[in-house]
């Protein structure tokens, strides 16, 4: 390859060693980039480097080093792209930051696709960006689905939202992220919109999980989508008034549908045991992984105390998580707001 073309494939950090990581490397790893993966663990780095996959997420996953460089070193890793993509639990992410500055990220493009909010300030990720490290608006964007790793891993056939304030920065990640199993679409400017309907999707997930936990059925559960539906709509309309936002796009109701009713949904499959009588701690060990609806019910819960949303289904997680709520008294609270 010449010098000239070999500058003209653009260059994409991957931060984050998780499956939401792993799939998003295996679909850039289907267009002509060179994708440099952060991993904390150089146990996991040096894997990567002798076998091709990631030995604890979709290991299935094989990745062509000759594009794929994983790296233990945060910083060269930034500083060797000119995309930065964040894939990391939202709990995580201001400890793995902690070294960076704001001159770390000058220039750079940074998308999201972290569906969480930060624990510690209660803060969507954009936002986040924006006080810690001086980003600006139209260096930011964000990756949302409905998409789960699993089926990535899977190459079964997949849909991507991309969303920019700066419409030509959202056009080149939509780009760069279709392949052949992947199909992306873009949502101008409504970055924060869907910044929080993914996090609310997490948290209904959640609930879902909990009353299927109780054996609730379907028919309870479709009311109980319906409803959180309506309820995501209400605190988008207060939280971040968009009179451009179709609530009825895959970026917000596929998002949660898929997050709802899937067999791969962490936060499904957590909110389940809490409803079989798994305490929070035992149901997190068990799980060996995160699920974002536990932070997220607390910081959503934090930011509401100000908006005064009525959120009813989200009440319900967040009582049962954090007010140490009985999930049998909840659940008739709950059935008797719902329609």
């Amino acid at each position: 390859m010449t010098e000239a073309a070999n500058a003209s494939i653009p260059s994409v950090a991957v931060i984050g060693a998780g499956s939401w990581a792993t799939a998003l490397v295996k679909i850039l790893n289907e267009r002509p980039a060179l994708i440099h993966w952060y991993m904390r663990s150089e146990t996991q780095v040096e894997h990567v480097r002798q076998y091709a996959h990631n030995p604890k997420y979709l290991s299935d996953v094989q990745v062509n080093l000759d594009k794929v460089k994983p790296s233990s070193n945060l910083i060269e890793v930034i500083d060797s792209a000119e995309l930065i993509i964040l894939a990391l639990p939202a709990a995580f992410l201001h400890e793995t930051l902690k070294d960076c500055t704001a001159e770390t990220f000058k220039n750079k493009t940074v998308f999201s696709a972290i569906k969480g909010m930060i624990p510690q300030t209660h803060q969507l990720i954009t936002d986040y960006l924006i006080s810690q490290f001086d980003l600006r608006p139209h260096q930011m964007g964000i990756i949302a689905g409905p998409c789960h790793s699993e089926e990535v891993a899977l190459e079964r056939q997949s849909y991507l939202t991309i969303s920019a304030v700066d419409i030509a920065t959202a056009n080149k990640m939509a780009h760069l992220l279709n392949c052949r199993f992947i199909h992306t679409h873009v949502i101008e400017s409504d970055v924060q919109g869907i910044e929080y309907a993914t996090v609310m999707k997490n948290i209904i997930s959640l609930a879902v999980g909990i009353t299927r936990g109780m054996n609730y059925g379907d028919n309870f559960q479709a009311v109980l989508v319906s409803n959180a539906m309506q309820e995501m709509k209400r605190f988008l309309d207060k939280a971040n008034p968009n009179p451009n936002r179709d609530i009825n796009e895959s970026a917000y109701l596929g998002d949660l549908l898929v997050t709802a009713y899937s067999q791969f949904s962490r936060n499904r499959i957590f909110g389940q045991m809490i409803g079989k009588g798994y305490t929070v701690k035992s149901a997190q060990l068990e799980m060996n992984m995160i699920a974002e609806g536990y932070y997220a019910a607390k910081s959503l819960h934090e930011v509401n105390e100000e908006l005064g949303v009525d959120l009813p289904v989200c009440d319900f997680v967040y009582r049962i998580l954090y007010e140490n709520g009985s999930p049998s008294r909840e659940i008739r609270i709950l059935e008797a707001k719902l329609h």
